[in-house]
Parts: C-alpha cells; sequence; structure tokens
C-alpha cells in the first residue's frame, strides 16, 4: 500500500491549496465562483491577520493529492466548540485510495481529541458520490436546516442598514 500521510499546511502551500481550490470549484461547477488569488489565500490563512481557518495536506509517498480546510465554531447548546469542515478535496486520479476517509477521520480524530461536541459540514444536493461517502462514514444529513447566506452586494446594502 502507498505511504498515507497527512501534515499541517504552512504558507509555503498557498499555491497547492489555491490549486486544489480551483480544481473543486471546477468539480462543483463553480469556476467563475473563484474570486480569491494564491496571495490572498496565503494572507487569509498564514499572514498576521489570520482568523483561525487552518489547512491539512494529504500526500501518497510525498506527493500532495488533496487537502482540508476546517474552522472551530462553537453550539450554544452543547457548549463546546466543534469543527466546521469547508473544504475536503482530492485530486480526481486519487480518489479511491482512501485519501478523503483519512482526511475525514483526521479531522474527526482532531474533533475528539479537543473535546468537541460536533463536526459538521455541506454538502451540495446533486453530489451523490459525495453523499453516498459521508453516509457510508455515519455522517447524517441535517435535512431540518437550511442554510442562508448573505454576500457580496446584499452584505454590504444590510450592513448599511
Amino acid at each position: 500500500m502507498d505511504h498515507l500521510n497527512i501534515r499541517p499546511a504552512t504558507a509555503e502551500d498557498s499555491a497547492l491549496i489555491y490549486r486544489f481550490v480551483r480544481e473543486l470549484a471546477e468539480y462543483e461547477r463553480e469556476p467563475d465562483k473563484v474570486t480569491t488569488s494564491e496571495d490572498e489565500l496565503r494572507d487569509a490563512l498564514f499572514g498576521p491577520g489570520a482568523r483561525g481557518a487552518q489547512a491539512v495536506i494529504c500526500e501518497i509517498d510525498a506527493e500532495p493529492v488533496g487537502f482540508a480546510l476546517y474552522f472551530y465554531n462553537f453550539s450554544t447548546w452543547v457548549g463546546k466548540y466543534g469543527i466546521f469542515l469547508e473544504d475536503l478535496y482530492v485530486s480526481p486520479e486519487h480518489r479511491g485510495c482512501g485519501a478523503g476517509k483519512a482526511l475525514l477521520r483526521h479531522l474527526a480524530q482532531k474533533a475528539v481529541a479537543e473535546g468537541c461536541g460536533r463536526y459538521e459540514w455541506n454538502v451540495l444536493d446533486w453530489n451523490e458520490p459525495s453523499i453516498r461517502f459521508y453516509e457510508a462514514c455515519g455522517a447524517v444529513a441535517m435535512d431540518e436546516w437550511t442554510g442562508y447566506r448573505l454576500a457580496g452586494e446584499a452584505l454590504r446594502r444590510f450592513a448599511q442598514g
């Protein structure tokens, strides 16, 4: 079996993370929605103004094959922090070799070790391969919740009152 390693991302991984984000956007059929740059990602994740988002890189035989980006949230009902998985991505040529499950499990182990009450993420409703994968890992869809978002001009208008 190939040697699989998961390590914390560093500023030197910014180009790699940006590449994975672009590939993920292509997979999710939204390539034009990525408005960030490699430099903006580097600053946001590793610069002096970084606010807690973190990333890990999955390597097989020292070749980067995927990443996960996450941050901490808090549940008032549970009274504990949780981990929110923002992105999980494995390059198509490496899917099916256990890299995605290893990334998902790595963060689950982190959540348990740190006493987190929850480990959560979102998946597009059309993404059947990912839905099947998550359910096979024991995850449960939160069908009773509907996500909302303010972004761009709508966010600015609302903020202005």
